[in-house]
């Protein structure tokens, strides 16, 4: 889904870069509260796993491509904010090193991979946890459908960028089947790749999941409601 130079129009890409310029601005200062110990050496290693994953890229149209995002995952396993700032070095580092997505077109692609899959992610893995039961077995498939459902919104709302300020000569109609329809099936890849990652590190280890502690934090508060009340009966 790399937006390349030229595909959207001057006053588009100057705002989509203002509005991913704030938000990554925003991440660096509320990141704080989530880097720890454990978030912090897991930022850098999910920074590189995202940049390897989104080397396998689908052909979608003319000029531009699909790949896997991974913004869900990164929110899950570090925290939002933080996924932000891992997700946007990833982008700099394809756009300057790989070419991958032009200059003037970075904050368009850190809005719609970066921004949106985060953001669209991460809500539907909290509204998720708050409904279903509170269970450490769930987070997997939490984390999945969150993956599953960022990727086909962040393609539609390339889309609708492209409606409002689109600079080349494509029908719009074809362009929304091709991008939303092959960005849902990559969804799909996304959501199995997500749960099976988010799957083996619960498994090794739980505490190095941000998505995971409210959960953990509840057993652990049960573990300990129970021993009172063992003590308090003796």
């Amino acid at each position: 889904m790399h937006v390349p130079d030229g595909f959207l129009d001057a006053p588009t890409s100057a705002a989509t870069g203002a509005f991913a310029a704030v938000c990554v601005g925003t991440a660096l200062v509320r990141a704080r509260k989530e880097l720890d110990d454990k978030t912090a050496p897991m930022a850098g290693l999910v920074a590189a796993f995202v940049f390897a994953v989104q080397m396998l890229n689908f052909p979608v149209g003319v000029g531009t491509s699909g790949h896997l995002m991974g913004g869900a995952l990164a929110a899950v396993l570090v925290g939002p904010w933080t996924a932000v700032l891992c997700m946007s070095v990833v982008f700099l580092v394809q756009c300057l090193f790989f070419a991958d997505g032009g200059i003037t077109a970075l904050g368009t692609n850190i809005t719609l991979m970066g921004l949106t899959t985060v953001a669209v992610g991460y809500l539907v893995f909290k509204l998720m946890q708050a409904v279903l039961p509170k269970r450490l077995s769930l987070v997997p498939l939490q984390a999945g459908v969150g993956a599953f459902v960022s990727v086909p919104v962040a393609a539609f709302l390339f889309v609708a960028l492209y409606a409002v300020g689109g600079a080349t000569h494509l029908d719009l109609d074809k362009l929304a089947t091709a991008m939303v329809g092959v960005h849902v099936l990559i969804g799909i890849g996304e959501g199995v790749i997500t749960f099976l990652a988010v799957s083996a590190i619960l498994a090794v280890r739980p505490d190095l999941v941000y998505g995971a502690r409210p959960v953990l934090e509840r057993r652990e508060l049960e573990i300990r409601t129970t021993a009172s009340e063992t003590e308090a009966a003796a």
